[in-house]
C-alpha cells in the first residue's frame, strides 16, 4: 500500500507503508496521511515512535503460566 507523505525537502511523494516507520524515526518525512487527514511529525501523536520508553501502569495481561 502507498502512503502519501511530505518529505523534509517539502515535497510531495509515496512511499511503500512498510517504509513510514523508519522514515518517521530517521526524519525524513514531516507529514504524512491518514485516513482521518494529515499527521505531523512532532504534533500529532504517533504510535510506536517512542519503543525505550518504559509502560508506567498496570499490566492488564494475564501472567504467563
Amino acid at each position: 500500500m502507498l502512503i502519501h507523505v511530505v518529505r523534509t525537502g517539502r515535497h510531495f511523494d509515496y512511499i511503500k507503508d512498510f517504509l513510514l516507520n523508519d522514515l518517521i524515526e530517521k526524519k525524513g518525512i514531516i507529514k504524512f496521511k491518514r485516513s482521518t487527514g494529515w499527521a505531523t511529525i512532532g504534533t500529532d501523536p504517533i504510535r510506536g515512535t517512542n519503543r525505550d520508553a518504559a509502560f508506567i501502569g498496570t499490566d492488564r495481561r494475564a501472567p504467563a503460566v
